[in-house]
């Protein structure tokens, strides 16, 4: 009998990582997988053979694109090396661990704070956490759009935003990699010029999370590494990470605004639960297991 095959579709730079062995993740999958007989190809989704296969109904993982085939599944990065996930869906919201209960009690403080110590240092070094008194609003893309998975365009965010947190400045920091067009900076600039209370800035994403009082956003990233500095959250849209951010959608903008105001989570249990107890860690001696039974879990047989 044939061993199964594994096809991992990746694109790009992580494509000849995975092929030159350079893909720290991409190995352990490779020797998980091959470990347990299978033999692993890393294809690249333009391949029309290759996706040939995984619609067939042969095992494929779909990296950062939406799993295509009835044993395809999705592979992405829990935002922070050496964390990635395996999930049934590409979109962060679907996940199982954005359906979970986080229960802080059940998390052993001393290895949570210690965790999160070791992946503070390590994102934003030996600089403190200050309050300058500013909201920080870390925009992404498509500035004029309102997504189903958003409960506000994010120009109608930075609108509510500025409505509920007079006389505090917001800042609202552009993404390095967004694409604005001329439409969206005259929309922002427009916004800018009535709202002298917001700023418009491109100054390091981790300079400003050190300084703000609070984060708003859609569901950015930057929210969850505001974690790592004890910076509440509020969400104008569907996330993973939700569980201690204040969320627009349940509490409305003013409601949300004012639990962040307030919110003194677990930041550190958090952080732990997060990633080391609902992620694939790279670095792990018992990743191949772990990923071996992830697979199971989500009903491969392997």
């Amino acid at each position: 009998m044939p061993a199964p095959v594994l096809r991992i579709f990746m694109e790009g730079g992580a494509l000849r990582r995975a092929r030159a062995g350079e893909h720290a993740f991409a190995n352990r999958l490779h020797r998980a997988f091959r470990g347990a007989g299978w033999t692993v190809l890393f294809c690249d989704p333009a391949s029309p053979r290759a996706r040939a296969g995984a619609a067939a109904g042969a095992p494929s993982l779909w990296h950062m694109l939406p799993p295509r085939g009835p044993l395809s599944l999705s592979l992405r990065l829990a935002y922070l090396h050496p964390f990635w996930r395996i999930e049934t869906s590409h979109l962060r919201w679907e996940w199982e661990v954005a359906r979970r209960r986080f229960d802080p009690a059940a998390v052993d403080p001393c290895a949570a704070a210690g965790f999160a110590a070791r992946l503070r240092r390590r994102e934003f070094g030996t600089s403190a956490a200050r309050d300058e008194g500013f909201v920080y609003v870390p925009l992404q893309g498509r500035i004029a759009d309102r997504r189903s998975f958003q409960t506000a365009s994010p120009l109608h965010m930075l609108t509510a935003t500025l409505a509920h947190t007079a006389p505090q400045p917001v800042l609202a920091g552009l993404h390095p990699r967004a694409v604005y067009t001329p439409a969206d900076r005259r929309d922002l600039a427009a916004l800018a010029a009535r709202e002298p209370r917001l700023r418009l800035t491109d100054r390091p994403m981790a300079e400003l999370l050190q300084g703000c009082g609070m984060v708003v956003t859609q569901n950015s990233a930057v929210a969850l590494q505001g974690y790592l500095l004890r910076k509440p959250a509020v969400l104008f849209a569907r996330s993973d990470f939700h569980h201690i951010a204040a969320n627009v959608a349940e509490l409305g903008v003013g409601g949300a605004l004012d639990r962040a105001r307030g919110a003194r989570p677990d930041y550190d249990a958090y952080l732990y639960w997060f990633f080391v107890a609902n992620a694939l860690n790279a670095r792990a001696e018992d990743t191949e297991a772990a990923i071996l039974a992830r697979a199971r879990h989500l009903g491969w047989k392997v």
